[in-house]
């Protein structure tokens, strides 16, 4: 058998863990302030080692196979991870866990579609998984928030979404300001952190090129690319959550499901 692949890999692991001493270093000013962070903090690092070291070599073995279902099969599992997580912070939306991880699935290949039919990127597995990861990954936040400030926002106004229902207003007309505020919370972040982009920090797939010998102008070029994307799939997702949702909020009476918003 040959094993000089893990020569190879633990010789390229030298830098990664002298860069551990950066953590040991927060490890134990977390000891000295007694903060009980350190365990938290090495435990962290362990598992993240591990799993970017696994997802690592099942890349490198999905880069080398043809065919596409070696692209949807990864994308598939990181929505499906996604709308969990997204669920999870939006709790008390029943099935939010399946309305995150929908709104999360249309959002993101929309706007993968839409890109690789203008022919932005190729369809290869180099290319759209680690864009679909970032896709991913931004509106699986953006759709949390969404789902969860929606819900609380339509809680704290129940009389007035009660009343607006009595005046024959249909449920997206009753919670429009709701909707929109929900909507203009998620996404603004995302929004602000276009707008800042270059001035305050470097991205990450900028900052990746340029170490990797890409010149400054490839690396701006594929940043406008993805910020542009990250916009419209996050927007797209957080979107179609809200639809997702009012069927949850709401009787086919158009009435508020009153036991959706008894617990805080």
């Amino acid at each position: 058998m040959d094993w000089e692949w893990l020569g190879e890999f633990l010789k390229g692991m030298v830098k990664p863990a002298a860069a551990t001493a950066v953590v040991l270093l927060a490890a134990l000013l977390s000891y000295y302030q007694k903060l009980k962070l350190e365990g938290e903090m090495v435990y962290a690092i362990v598992r993240a080692f591990l799993q970017l070291s696994v997802i690592g070599f099942v890349l490198q073995f999905i880069f080398n196979q043809n065919s596409s279902w070696w692209i949807i099969l990864p994308y598939l599992f990181m929505v499906s991870v996604a709308g969990y997580t997204a669920g999870q912070r939006a709790k008390h939306v029943p099935h939010g866990k399946y309305i995150a991880g929908a709104s999360i699935l249309v959002g993101t290949t929309l706007t993968m579609l839409l890109l690789v039919l203008l022919n932005v990127f190729p369809f290869t597995p180099q290319y759209i998984i680690p864009v679909a990861g970032m896709m991913v990954g931004n509106s699986m936040t953006v759709t949390g928030v969404t789902m969860k400030r929606l819900r609380d926002d339509i809680r704290a106004q129940m009389n007035l979404v009660e009343t607006a229902l009595a005046l024959g207003a249909t449920p997206r007309q009753a919670t429009l300001q709701q909707v929109k505020r929900s909507l203009v919370i998620a996404l603004s972040p995302v929004i602000d952190n276009t707008k800042t982009v270059g001035l305050i920090s470097l991205p990450g797939a900028m900052t990746g090129l340029i170490m990797g010998g890409a010149s400054p102008v490839e690396a701006i070029q594929l940043q406008i690319v993805v910020m542009n994307m990250l916009i419209g799939a996050s927007t797209m997702s957080s979107i179609m959550s809200t639809y997702f949702c009012w069927p949850n909020f709401f009787t086919n009476a158009y009435q508020l499901e009153t036991k959706v918003f008894l617990t805080e």
